[in-house]
């Protein structure tokens, strides 16, 4: 009898466990082995960092006056506005866009840009069929950034196809975690550094390095891919096949492994220029070699109308970008906030905050998963369900698919899709990507897949909750106590 995979704590920044294969029972089992290294773990967590309680903006919300950046710079205040304009139309409610934007334009000096297309790519065959189909037409630079790149069929395409690209004079840039790459062989990145290929990896694991060991639980979480400098992919899927089917069909007629649910998103337009930026800046921390800047900005023109903010946060951050925002955002939502999260793990000031907002009257609803490749994260996560029930919220657990989206998207207006888990591990050790899209018409797209979403999920009622038993409310309560290494 196959039993479920039972993760040491220890290996919390590991996900995508490529060798488990997933039983069909929830993931509440945990060895007392994996308690007791909680325990210890908690010993030495008084002097970690914290996240700050509240986010707190120089320009009060609302004088908050946002511009917009088009292709060329900042556009006018009149320009700004008739963008604003646009975005709202068919809202019932106008003032919840500008409120959102308001927030945006305090919150951080990333800019808001205009002129965007972003489409969502559900699931990873629709993610890798454009990834795959962007790169083939590249002409001149495909810069790569992910968590996990492994040497399985997804992978070997990967490295063929940027073998043929470089062998077309097109300069390919790849950087790697070294904690989520670790099982792929040396020989992968070996051949694409012989064959032209820059290879990076993010903080080697070594043991014998004190800096190395020093870095141990700090991450590239960011899944991002740039091509031509005119195209971006990013969101939650790495480069390994355990994303190769969709929950909706199988690999096999007799296959019955988990199928994995992911969020993409490829955006195009004057904003990808921000998240170039943002890679190179990553790369050169890495001591990357040198990129000659002018190959990787082209000229941009608008090939939409969709306001899109790139967002970066890194582990080194006072006060990370992606959490403020997250928190802010939410805090200024009025209507509703829908929330499918992969793992959920969040600070007392995120529940502050979720809680605080059903109280006023906003519908809060979460989609977490029944299934996952770390059940210990799962059932850290449940730990908050109590309180979340309490006080309004709706959570609901995906049935059919190991959920692995990260996507918010509140009032109907403000979306985000990325790398960024709702967990200590995101907020605080990783460094993530997210982008940031304001506007009803995109919001519509994140709406309905979320009541897709929602329609294969189960709702967990305060009554039911309730009535689990003493072990799971054990199991809980101790598991709680290593969040911060979430």
């Amino acid at each position: 009898m196959n039993r479920p995979w039972l993760p040491n704590p220890l290996q919390g920044i590991r996900e995508n466990y490529p060798a488990t294969r997933l039983a069909g029972a929830p993931y509440c089992t945990i060895s007392f082995r994996s308690l007791t290294t909680v325990l210890l773990l908690c010993l030495l967590m008084s002097g970690c960092a914290s996240l700050p309680k509240q986010v707190h903006t120089d320009t009060p919300v609302s004088s908050a006056q946002p511009i917009v950046f088009g292709a060329n710079g900042p556009l006018s205040r009149a320009q700004s506005e008739q963008i604003i304009h646009h975005l709202q139309k068919g809202a019932n409610e106008s003032g919840l866009l500008r409120r959102h934007l308001a927030v945006e334009a305090a919150l951080t000096d990333s800019p808001l840009v205009t002129g965007n297309k972003a489409t969502l790519l559900i699931n990873g065959p629709s993610a890798f069929g454009a990834i795959f189909n962007a790169i083939a037409h590249a002409r001149h630079t495909v810069n790569i950034e992910t968590y996990i790149i492994n040497d399985d069929t997804t992978g070997k395409r990967l490295a063929k196809l940027l073998l043929k690209k470089r062998a077309e004079g097109v300069t390919v840039n790849l950087m790697y975690d070294g904690y989520g790459s670790m099982d792929t062989p040396a020989a992968y990145f070996d051949r694409l550094r012989a064959a032209g290929v820059r290879v990076v990896e993010y903080h080697p694991i070594d043991a014998l390095n004190g800096e190395s060991l020093a870095n141990l639980n700090n991450r590239d979480h960011r899944k991002l891919i740039i091509v031509d400098g005119r195209t971006v992919f990013t969101g939650g899927i790495n480069i390994t096949s355990v994303y190769s089917a969709s929950p909706e069909r199988r690999l096999h007629e007799h296959d019955d492994r988990w199928k994995w649910r992911d969020t993409d998103i490829e955006i195009q337009g004057p904003v990808v220029a921000d998240f170039q930026k943002l890679f190179i800046s990553h790369w050169q921390s890495q001591n990357g070699p040198p990129l000659n800047q002018k190959d990787y900005f082209p000229p941009l023109h608008d090939v939409g109308s969709q306001v899109v903010r790139a967002l970066a946060s890194r582990h080194d951050e006072p006060q990370p970008k992606i959490y403020a925002t997250l928190l802010s955002a939410i805090n200024s939502a009025q209507k509703s906030i829908h929330i499918t999260a992969a793992y959920f793990v969040p600070n007392d000031a995120f529940i502050n905050a979720l809680t605080a907002a059903a109280q006023r009257g906003v519908r809060v609803v979460l989609i977490l998963p029944a299934h996952t490749d770390k059940g210990f994260v799962r059932v850290a996560g449940r730990s908050y369900y109590s309180t979340l029930l309490k006080a309004g919220v709706n959570i609901y657990e995906r049935q059919d698919a190991i959920l692995h989206a990260k996507t918010v998207v509140i009032d109907g207006v403000w979306s985000t899709v990325g790398s960024t888990n709702l967990d200590w591990r995101s907020f605080r050790h990783n460094d993530e990507v997210n982008a940031v899209v304001l506007g009803r018409a995109f919001g519509q797209q994140m709406e309905t897949q979320f009541q897709q979403d929602l329609a294969k999920s189960k709702r967990i009622t305060p009554w039911a909750w309730k009535r689990r038993s003493l072990w799971e409310r054990f199991e809980e309560s101790v598991t709680r106590l290593g969040a911060w290494w979430f």
